[in-house]
């Protein structure tokens, strides 16, 4: 007979005075004094009890891991994660891809979540490796992408006294992680473990666990909780009477338009079925673009400054817009009198930043296949019909004389059309951040390629990082990292962890030697350019030194070989393209109304 002690008030539960084994005592069991459960009791002599524990905390959450479906986990090692480190080393179910840099990590981790829906996991030691996660985890956050962090931290008798590389970690994250919590026991590590899963989940966005390494040594030995029976979906979809009170308005309406978000990026099929019952055109946000057939009829191609002309006829001349899985930002002003039906998970997010006269809370897929069956077959409206096509006609003229523009140095929208012309249908692009970017979105014409970016912070770095992430995931597609110098010298030297990790990527760098959408910044403001250019390395040779292939192209003509060759290869691939540095594409503000009439 034993004593077993509350961890959490020290009360003891003596064997001897209770009259039972605390192995007989019901799993509800809780501390009468402090109310802990069963789990938070340890035996009295605990060095002798643990000598048949094998387990240890670190082993325990990377089974825990596991078992929720994580198969990476991207980072870098260091004393104040060595255990868990381990524990995946033992691991036969995840794997741990090291990288050059932690932001590297991060991003990692976010583009698993974007083009998964599934939890991306990524760690780091404490001070240092810990502030380099942020960016990555920022832009998880903002973009809805679920993600947790390892934080390594300082053994726990330590924390306080100003110990080597300690910070405040959750101070730090705390301002936009859904959830934030230090596992302070060992009991503690598989609940914490779930519960930061589950807020990942929720909204999606960001959950982080600091690991003090004393705590990850302990002794553990409790069974890991089954995905299937802890963690649950929340998609949900409006009641019919809502459904029905949508429907009405557009019913009764002429000219509806449709704009489609990141929310409705599983509702491809349903947004074309919706818009041939209503005859209304499509335009996508940045985020969505590849979502529908960039060719159907209906198909506007991206809204905002890096879209084009006709989604923005399309949605100012409309009579009411439907918002589907996305919201306005400021910058993208409905003009006054069109009437607004919004579709979004999120409640908040309805309503947030104009009046609307119909909202659905719910999933996109789920309200739209309530949503369909209720739409009457609409007739063409002609005249809208006409003018649209007509803008929609000058911009694919635009697009035909960039495919012949052999001009030296490169027309960047030579480059999109070349990539255009050579990629898969099922191709995976990840879009960096420059002014390629408006290139790309407002050129490329996609038919069944997915895109992905770092939307709502816009930050650069994050093309290379998710190319080797969606590799990993998708090992039988083509990927594609569009950068420009800039954002690719950022986090470069993890071309040598996709070369590490045999990720055949196709890496497109624009070199112009310049921050060139700053400069088109500065020239909007009517600033002078300034602090803008750079000596650039050699690319295409680091790409070769580094175990990749790398080509350099100064002329177009040679261009669509290279990237045929780059394409098919079996390693990382690099291909530095000097385009024109003083060609910038504009972005799209409103149309001028005069023109069209």
């Amino acid at each position: 007979m034993g004593k077993f002690r509350c961890t959490v008030c020290n009360w003891v539960y003596d064997e001897v005075a209770q009259g039972k084994k605390f192995s007989e005592v019901p799993e509800t069991f809780s501390c009468p004094v402090c109310g802990a459960p069963k789990s938070a009791f340890v035996p009295e002599g605990v060095a002798k009890a643990d000598e048949a524990v094998k387990s240890n905390v670190a082993e325990k959450i990377v089974e825990q891991l596991a078992s929720l479906g994580v198969e990476y986990i991207y980072g870098i090692p260091g004393s104040s994660n060595l255990p868990l480190i381990e524990a995946i080393r033992k691991s036969n179910k995840i794997k741990f891809i090291l990288t050059r840099h932690e932001e590297t990590a991060a991003f990692m981790a976010c583009a698993h979540g974007k083009m998964t829906d599934k939890l991306g996991v990524c760690i780091s030691i404490a001070g240092p490796g810990c502030t380099n996660l942020m960016t990555g985890l920022v832009d998880a956050a903002f973009d809805k992408s679920p993600v947790l962090a390892l934080a390594g931290q300082v053994p726990e008798v330590y924390l306080g006294s100003e110990a080597f590389q300690e910070i405040e970690q959750l101070e730090l994250f705390c301002s936009f992680a859904s959830y934030t919590e230090t596992i302070a026991r060992s009991n503690q590590a598989l609940k914490l473990v779930l519960m930061a899963a589950k807020y990942a989940y929720k909204n999606p966005g960001v959950s982080v666990l600091s690991t003090p390494t004393d705590i990850l040594t302990e002794k553990l030995d409790e069974p890991i909780y089954i995905q299937d029976m802890r963690v649950f979906n929340n998609e949900v979809a409006p009641d019919d009477t809502e459904i029905e009170k949508a429907a009405k308005l557009i019913n009764e309406t002429k000219k509806v338009s449709i704009l489609a978000g990141w929310g409705s990026r599983h509702a491809g099929n349903l947004l074309i079925e919706l818009a041939e019952k209503m005859k209304s055109p499509i335009a996508t946000t940045s985020r969505s673009k590849g979502v529908i057939d960039e060719t159907h009829k209906y198909s506007l191609g991206v809204l905002g400054a890096i879209g084009s002309k006709h989604a923005a006829y399309a949605i100012q001349q409309c009579e009411l817009l439907l918002l589907i899985g996305t919201g306005f930002r400021q910058a993208n002003l409905i003009p006054p009198g069109i009437k607004i039906i919004q579709i979004d998970m999120n409640s908040t997010r309805v309503g947030k930043t104009t009046n609307v006269d119909v909202g659905l809370v719910g999933d996109a897929a789920l309200t739209l296949k309530k949503l369909v069956p209720f739409i009457h077959e609409k007739e063409e409206n002609s005249e809208f019909e006409k003018i649209l096509a007509r803008i929609k006609q000058e911009h694919l003229e635009e697009l035909e004389m960039d495919a012949h523009d052999l001009s030296i140095p490169i027309n960047p929208g030579f480059v999109i059309q070349a990539l255009k012309r050579n990629i898969s249908n099922d191709a995976i692009i990840c879009v960096d951040v420059g002014d390629h970017t408006y290139w790309f979105f407002k050129k490329f014409i996609c038919q069944g390629q997915r895109t992905f970016m770092s939307a709502n912070i816009a930050s650069m770095g994050f093309g290379l990082p998710a190319a080797m992430s969606a590799k990993l995931d998708f090992p039988d597609k083509q990927v594609v990292c569009v950068t420009g110098d800039g954002g690719f010298g950022m986090l470069m030297a993890d071309f040598t962890t996709a070369v590490r990790e045999d990720l055949a990527i196709t890496v497109i760098v624009f070199n112009d030697g310049k921050l060139k959408n700053i400069k088109k910044e500065q020239k909007m403001e009517h600033y002078p350019e300034f602090g803008v250019s750079f000596p650039n390395p050699d690319f295409a040779g680091f790409a070769t030194s580094c175990g990749g292939e790398g080509y350099t192209v100064e002329d177009p003509g040679e261009l669509d070989d290279v990237l045929k060759k780059a394409l098919i290869s079996d390693r990382p691939t690099l291909i530095e393209i000097m385009v024109d540095t003083e060609k910038i594409t504009p972005p799209i503000k409103r149309v001028d109304q005069e023109r069209l009439v």
